[in-house]
């Protein structure tokens, strides 16, 4: 069968394999990649998508066929190549809560969630290769690297209490020779968030962990590769799912509040965890923390140069720390009667979340809970500012008077994700 796209690329099925020739059918090559060797009965392209019949062993789709229709001998010369993206559909995820399919259940893998981009390395890159998308004014959307670490990390894994076979797990992008493909999810960085968690649609190896970021809005963009020191870009195309109605203006509201919504969510979680850094560093001072309980500790020993007065103070950095940071929260807490750190957190989080589970404009409800909720925000965030610019110097001068080590917020590089969610 002949690709109606590109002229003299053609494909064929045997008795036992599928082949491609780029050249009319001078020269054939293999095509076999992971199907069964069995009969290849029929072939059909629809869009980018290859499609095989084979006798007795189900349907097979190869997705997105565009680098075959752009590969050329000067392809395989070239340093880095990056091939031109179909056209990409903004498709959400099933949010249906209803049991998963087991594992263990045969089921077919669906495509990929995103924009597929492939990409070619001439030989393995000694520098890091990176991938970018722009949107239409040029600003970076989303950055990969070679260079980038797993996620989950395998410390956030160990405390998670679901079974690992369910989780998405960045695969990293390859900067060996050879052909590979990328798949962006059309969102946006996730932000920080005090809590992380899976819902109970899940796929099996496919389940992401939310918050994620927010989804990209349909229209034009631009992917650049570099890699071997090339760089090379190419425009790519998004598309609203055609089963929404809803308006390109609809869209662009939503994703205006998403966007602030994840900042404010980032920029809180980052002040619960510097405010959960100082309660646990006050705690092995004053000698309440389990690991100080032993006789002799380090802390045991600090507890002891605290004098009268610095006990006070430290009582009383304490009780403000507890009141900008608020309760832990959760089933049964009786909701604290001003804004805190913690619940502000969780506010934001059941905005976002809501707002992330539709393809339509907040409501007049959801608006008005955004802007209670920057109301809040802005509150807890001056409160958390003075408190780190007047009451933690001030403190921090009287440990070092008494000799004893001063309190650090944490550190940007901490984990932010302090608690691990179940599916839920």
């Amino acid at each position: 069968r002949e690709d109606p796209v590109r002229k003299g690329l053609l494909l064929a099925g045997t008795e036992t394999s599928v082949w491609v020739s780029f050249d009319d059918g001078d020269h054939w090559q293999s095509l076999e990649l992971n199907l069964p060797h069995t009969s290849m009965r029929d072939l059909w392209i629809h869009d980018d998508d290859l499609m095989v019949a084979t006798h007795g062993r189900s349907f097979w789709i190869l997705d997105d066929i565009s680098p075959l229709r752009q590969l050329t001998e000067s392809v395989a010369g070239s340093p880095a190549h990056l091939f031109k993206p179909a056209t990409a559909y903004r498709v959400r995820r099933s949010a249906n809560t209803d049991t998963p399919i087991p594992p263990d259940e045969p089921a077919a893998e669906n495509p990929p969630d995103g924009a597929i981009i492939d990409y070619f390395v001439g030989q393995a890159s000694a520098t890091a290769v990176t991938l970018e998308i722009l949107d239409a004014e040029g600003k970076i959307v989303r950055k990969f690297s070679s260079h980038d670490k797993p996620e989950p990390s395998a410390e956030e894994l160990a405390k998670e209490l679901i079974p690992r076979y369910w989780i998405l797990m960045s695969k990293g992008l390859s900067s060996s020779a050879g052909m590979h493909r990328w798949v962006w999810d059309l969102r946006y960085p996730a932000p920080r968030a005090t809590r992380s968690e899976y819902p109970i649609s899940a796929v099996p190896g496919a389940t992401p962990r939310s918050p994620e970021g927010p989804m990209a809005i349909p229209g034009e963009y631009t992917v650049r590769l570099t890699a071997n020191g090339h760089t090379s870009s190419e425009p790519l195309v998004v598309k609203m799912d055609p089963r929404v109605k809803a308006s390109a203006r609809e869209l662009a509201e939503e994703f205006a509040k998403q966007r602030l919504l994840a900042g404010m969510m980032t920029e809180n979680t980052e002040a619960v965890s510097e405010a959960r850094a100082l309660r646990e560093q006050l705690q092995r001072l004053t000698n309440n923390a389990p690991a100080a309980a032993a006789v002799g500790s380090t802390a045991g020993r600090a507890a002891e140069k605290i004098s009268p007065s610095l006990a006070e103070a430290i009582s009383a950095f304490d009780k403000k720390l507890t009141t900008i940071l608020g309760g832990a929260g959760g089933f049964g807490a009786a909701p604290s009667p001003s804004p805190t750190l913690t619940r502000t957190a969780g506010t934001i989080g059941a905005l976002y979340g809501e707002i992330d589970r539709a393809d339509a404009a907040p409501t007049a409800a959801q608006l008005a809970a955004i802007k209670a909720l920057e109301s809040d925000f802005t509150a807890t965030s001056k409160l958390w500012q003075d408190f780190q610019a007047s009451d933690l110097p001030g403190l921090n001068r009287q440990l070092k008077s008494a000799g004893l080590a001063e309190l650090q917020p944490a550190s940007p590089s901490r984990a932010a994700s302090d608690e691990q969610g179940d599916m839920e």
